[in-house]
């Protein structure tokens, strides 16, 4: 797994002058926190992997391949994980309260892009929201806002 994910940065992702290492693992970390998000009701659409890649592909600003392969690794190291400590201590020792603000708002909309928020990823997002350390007012806001139906 160690390799695949080393080898992806070196193939995909590398460009020196642009990203750094410690870019690339906060990349891996919060597409695995999508992932999480996106499994978290044991179904996993078509309308949440797409959004999830649109997501990717806009924060990072990355191809479509470099995104399907990150969601691939994302994927694999979601199902190595025993916890979601390693993905959430290194977004919350790199990212501010805004950026993790962020990462809680595009959870949300890969909930929603189904078209239903389902309490087990409600209850997923909450619970990672809390370990990012984001006040529970804002997760609210950023959970309605996120909300199809509602006037951005």
């Amino acid at each position: 797994m160690l390799d695949a994910i080393q080898s992806f940065f070196q193939r995909t992702l590398s460009a020196p002058e642009q990203r750094d290492d410690q870019a690339l693992t906060l990349e891996l970390a919060c597409a695995a926190l999508l992932c999480e998000v996106m499994r978290a009701d044991y179904e996993q659409s078509e309308a949440e992997r797409a959004a999830m890649q649109r997501m990717l592909m806009t924060r990072y600003r990355l191809d479509e391949q470099a995104v399907s392969e990150l969601m691939r690794l994302a994927e694999a190291e979601v199902d190595d994980a025993v916890d979601h400590y390693q993905f959430v201590s290194l977004i919350k020792q790199h990212y501010g309260y805004e950026q993790r603000l962020e990462v809680v708002a595009m959870m949300w909309q890969v909930a929603w892009a189904d078209g239903s928020l389902d309490p087990l990823e409600e209850h997923r997002i909450r619970r990672l929201a809390d370990l990012l350390h984001v006040s529970h007012s804002d997760f609210i806001r950023s959970k309605l806002s996120q909300r199809p139906d509602s006037a951005s």
